[in-house]
């Protein structure tokens, strides 16, 4: 039954069917599928599947990716609220856009993807100054400070990253908080996130997901 499930889930994520992936979760309910299952068997694989299967097409489309983190934020919400035990947050990061950057697709995405694997997302929103970043961080002691840019002079910005890798050092905390950015400047060139000083990148709003996840779980350890 739930390799089923997990098909029909994955056929419309895939699909970016929204309203069709929900009804497969709740027929799965009703079938006696329990809301963790439903979780760590069927939405964190689907997100693992899509991973690999972005890292093996690079023409999938920005509505893919945005449609299968908010269907797996919002199952993964709607059943977390169902769990006999409510499950223990890996984390929490602290997410925004840089200033003078309005967009806001690609940290919706990263979002998404954050909330289904258990990591709680602090959204600061756009146009955010560098200092922000790095007080919210120390104030809910988070591991990790993501950046989105989408345009080439706001990642490169002296009040973008750059000015966030000054205060870490400034406030002695390059070893304590990371940086990761993202955004259309970063695929046109793979090194400008060293330029910008920080510490990893992503090609896209999906695979940042477990970007971010890697360096929270290596700060736990």
């Amino acid at each position: 039954m739930q390799t089923e499930i997990i098909k029909a889930y994955n056929e419309a994520v895939y699909d970016t069917d929204r309203d069709r992936a929900m009804e497969v979760i709740h027929a799965a309910l009703k079938q006696g599928v329990t809301p963790e299952e439903i979780v760590f068997d069927v939405v964190i694989p689907a997100m693992e599947s899509m991973m690999q299967a972005i890292s093996e097409d690079f023409d999938a489309n920005l509505a893919q990716h945005f449609m299968a983190a908010q269907i797996a934020s919002q199952v993964t919400e709607e059943m977390i609220a169902q769990f006999k035990t409510p499950p223990e947050s890996l984390g929490t990061i602290v997410i925004g856009t840089s200033v003078g950057d309005m967009h806001t697709l690609g940290k919706r995405i990263v979002s998404g993807c954050l909330r289904s694997m258990m990591i709680d997302v602090v959204d600061l929103g756009v146009n955010i100054k560098p200092e922000a970043f790095v007080d919210k961080a120390v104030e809910i002691d988070s591991p990790v400070i993501a950046i989105s840019s989408m345009m080439m002079h706001t990642a490169t910005s002296e009040n973008g990253c750059q000015r966030v890798r000054e205060i870490l050092k400034e406030r002695g905390l390059e070893d304590k908080i990371k940086i990761v950015v993202g955004g259309a400047p970063y695929r046109w060139d793979n090194e400008l996130y060293k330029t910008v000083g920080a510490d990893a990148w992503a090609d896209n709003g999906i695979t940042a997901g477990e970007v971010i996840k890697k360096i929270v779980m290596e700060a736990k350890s």
